[in-house]
């Protein structure tokens, strides 16, 4: 969990800095993301996701001026020019002139959702609170980009997707396994962070017609989504760092047995008194 505080403050902090306080190895931190990353290219991720994020808070009315004053008393100084380049890079524009699109990005402020978790990570059954996030994994010579849905009752992985761009689709995609495997009911929490594709219309939409709620983590808290921090944690510890793929089909066979075979039907996970996700949900059943 170290790790996951030090991506989460990463631009805000120097790796090494970070490193340093939280006694641990910046070679640990950059294997952990899965190959050694530039600070510039953290820096980078960083700042993008602080000015959408701030764009989202004041409902699309600032602009790059505006947001680059915001981060600057934020202690996150950029320039006007910086932050102009990631909001054309993103599509967004301030709603103050003829070039805004109020049938795209007006919509997409209205799709931040409040915290319904509170970090409260338990369920008394299944398919009642789930929880998703994306994690980096690099193979080869390029990033893929891995979206998965757990169930907050055993800790399954009821749903995933894998692929070469972090898009809407990747994560509707994973989501829509886990519709397809689970008996679902209205009012099933689904718990994100705020990410642009989480807040996309399409997708709550497609929630929406499942009946469900959505949840996302607030602003810069990782911890609000812990769960599934570890999980990628465990996955990249136990499977990503000891094959180092080359290829993404490799990759992909590699990802459908840990987490078909291996971590749901076969680990022993701390939360469930040390049976497996799917033993779990079994001596439920009986029990029931």
């Amino acid at each position: 969990m170290k790790y996951a505080l030090i991506r989460e403050h990463r631009g805000a902090f120097t790796i090494a800095l970070m490193c340093r306080v939280l006694d641990v190895s910046r070679a640990g931190y950059y294997r952990w993301l899965g190959r050694p990353v530039s600070t510039r290219a953290l820096r980078r991720k960083h700042m993008e996701d602080q000015v959408t994020d701030t764009y989202a808070t004041f409902k699309a009315r600032y602009g790059a001026p505006r947001i680059a004053r915001e981060l600057k008393e934020l202690g996150m100084p950029c320039s006007v020019n910086y932050v102009a380049d990631i909001l054309n890079k993103q599509g967004l524009k301030a709603r103050n002139g003829k070039a805004f699109n109020y049938g795209s990005h007006a919509l997409t402020m209205h799709n931040v959702s409040g915290n319904l978790l509170w970090r409260k990570f338990g369920a008394s059954r299944p398919n009642q609170k789930w929880t998703t996030d994306i994690t980096y994994i690099w193979v080869g010579d390029q990033w893929l980009y891995l979206a998965t849905v757990m169930d907050l009752f055993s800790r399954a992985i009821v749903g995933w997707s894998l692929n070469d761009s972090m898009t809407e689709q990747l994560v509707t995609d994973a989501l829509s396994m886990a519709f397809t495997r689970r008996d679902i009911e209205p009012g099933l929490i689904v718990h994100s962070d705020r990410g642009v594709q989480y807040r996309s219309q399409k997708y709550i939409d497609y929630m929406a017609r499942k009946g469900c709620v959505p949840s996302m983590s607030r602003k810069g808290n990782c911890w609000d989504n812990a769960p599934m921090e570890s999980f990628f944690s465990r996955l990249k510890v136990e499977l990503i760092y000891a094959e180092q793929y080359d290829s993404i089909s490799e990759a992909r066979s590699g990802i459908f047995e840990y987490i078909e075979v291996f971590y749901n039907r076969l680990r022993r996970h701390s939360a469930n008194g040390y049976v497996s996700p799917a033993e779990f949900e079994r001596i439920a059943a009986v029990a029931a």
